[in-house]
């Protein structure tokens, strides 16, 4: 009869049990005190708890419109430096404008982060330009929108190329600086999408996977080396109301609203919250892919929630053997430097992840 080894640990000798109980017992010590530390974060209002960002240099990427554009107003109405980059001048020159009006500070400029070199050549003139910035929202994003079979190489490329590799280089470019100042924000605008795969988003699910991987090893490194002046936020939103789809709808949790996933995110870094899962009930479903027999889980998926026929609506929109029937395709999308628009393509990725 086969053992089971759910519960199998390698062989140890005393002094290295008597270790391992000291340090579960040092675990649960810590776990009291953090615990209740978070019930008190839970209670205190979130207003008395913001720290103060007057002052700091905030770079927002994918600043120009969607959720980019609203978390660089909010970030500015707060005494932030804004710093946009983005693929859209007309886009850039009209958030400027409005945050100037208000008396805020922001200055843009056009960055394609798909091209390493072009990162690390801005950053300089950043600052030079500028000064060190402290906070980097990684927010752009990019996502074609096809099948497996369907999505052209070069796509994937792009998608890849954006929504991760780009955080490789942007980050590098900037936390140097923070490293010797000990002092800094990292955010990480991810997906629900990459906590759980999802259909017509083969490409979009796995950059999500893979930055939520990236953003929690980094975090892991900081710790690590003393660099708890660095905070990091993760943000995995659901579904957002933007418009880019109209006929992709979640069956059952309404569709968020981007001014308040851009709000969510702005006071996720006032109050250095490490997760951000919005909406907050959906991290106590997502587990459930690990808890429940695979079968049970799809089937949840498909009768109950119906992701894959959710994300299926897309195809109303396009031919099913070419790009040119899609209320905006990926060519579309470049040509009309829409691909900075994270959010504008949340409500996609996210949608079967429900």
């Amino acid at each position: 009869m086969r053992r089971s080894r759910f519960f199998e640990f390698k062989r140890m000798d005393f002094k290295e049990v008597v270790n391992v109980i000291s340090d579960a017992v040092v675990v649960m010590g810590f776990s009291v005190i953090y615990i209740i530390e978070a019930l008190l974060r839970a209670l205190i209002p979130r207003r008395y708890q913001r720290k103060i960002i007057k002052g700091e240099v905030a770079l927002v990427t994918g600043g120009a419109g969607g959720i980019g554009r609203l978390i660089s107003i909010k970030l500015a109405q707060r005494g932030a430096y804004v710093v946009i980059w983005d693929i859209n001048e007309p886009g850039i020159q009209q958030v400027v404008k409005e945050i100037r009006a208000f008396g805020g500070k922001c200055i843009g400029y056009t960055c394609d982060i798909t091209d390493r070199n072009q990162i690390y050549r801005i950053a300089k003139t950043v600052k030079i330009e500028v000064g060190n910035v402290t906070i980097v929202v990684n927010n752009a994003g990019y996502i074609c929108g096809k099948t497996f079979m369907n999505i052209p190489d070069d796509e994937i490329e792009r998608t890849f190329k954006v929504n991760i590799l780009a955080h490789y280089w942007i980050n590098k470019a900037f936390l140097e600086e923070m490293m010797k100042d000990n002092h800094g924000h990292i955010v990480t605008i991810a997906s629900v999408a990459g906590l759980m795969g999802t259909y017509n988003c083969t490409d979009y699910s796995a950059t999500k996977f893979a930055a939520i991987g990236y953003h929690e090893s980094l975090f892991t490194e900081l710790k690590m080396h003393g660099y708890d002046g660095i905070q990091t936020t993760l943000v995995c939103p659901y579904f957002v109301n933007t418009g880019m789809f109209p006929g992709v709808k979640p069956r059952l949790l309404p569709q968020l609203e981007p001014e308040y996933v851009a709000e969510e995110v702005v006071q996720g870094i006032l109050t250095d919250q490490v997760n951000v899962t919005l909406p907050s009930s959906v991290k106590y479903f997502v587990p459930l892919k690990s808890w429940l027999p695979p079968k049970v889980s799809w089937s949840l998926m498909y009768t109950l929630l119906k992701g894959p026929q959710t994300m299926m609506m897309l195809n109303k929109y396009e031919n099913n053997d070419t790009y040119e029937g899609k209320k905006l395709d990926c060519e579309d999308a470049r040509r009309n430097s829409r691909y900075e628009q994270l959010t504008d393509f949340e409500h996609i990725s996210s949608a079967p992840a429900m």
